[in-house]
């Protein structure tokens, strides 16, 4: 779902954030394209766990608080992957974490957003992941990041049966 979008995707010289990085394979796959890394988590344990992981690596593993990060980020990176971070949150942060995830996006970057989807008809469940709908995929237009190209994407492996992908860049 990431890698596809990725295809002749160069970044060399250029600088990203990954979002929520958990153990860190998606920081690995885009620091392998050549970007100059920082990847994310709130979980201590998780930085931790990444870090030995991916001992030697190039990634900047960070602990930090998505809906406080480090002043220095806004509008610092030439890309942002949020993947399946903001559905793993609380439903009632959602919104708040969609409109800090667009303030990263440096002037010429893009944002992706990959994430389970559902529409208004299907409701959100009683635990995580909380898929999100096609209204908070839109959301990530904020801070004067642009809708470039949201796509549904049939997936059977997503318990709603569908993955978002989303593109928006900084003009």
């Amino acid at each position: 779902m990431v890698s596809d979008w990725f295809r002749g995707v160069d970044g060399a010289g250029r600088r990203a954030l990954v979002v929520g990085c958990g153990l860190g394979r998606d920081a690995e796959f885009v620091a392998r394209l050549g970007f100059a890394t920082t990847a994310f988590d709130m979980a201590p344990s998780a930085v931790d766990a990444a870090r030995q992981r991916h001992a030697g690596s190039s990634v900047r593993y960070v602990q930090a608080d998505l809906l406080d990060a480090p002043a220095e980020w806004r509008h610092a990176f030439d890309l942002v992957l949020e993947s399946l971070t903001v559905q793993s949150l609380p439903l009632s942060m959602h919104g708040p974490a969609i409109a800090v995830v667009p303030r990263f996006v440096a002037p010429g970057g893009t944002l992706l957003v990959v994430a389970a989807g559902r529409d208004d008809s299907v409701p959100p469940g009683d635990r995580p992941p909380w898929p999100l709908l096609r209204s908070e995929i839109d959301a990530f237009a904020g801070d004067g990041v642009e809708p470039v190209r949201v796509e549904a994407i049939s997936d059977p492996t997503a318990a709603t049966g569908l993955r978002w992908r989303a593109e928006f860049r900084r003009p």
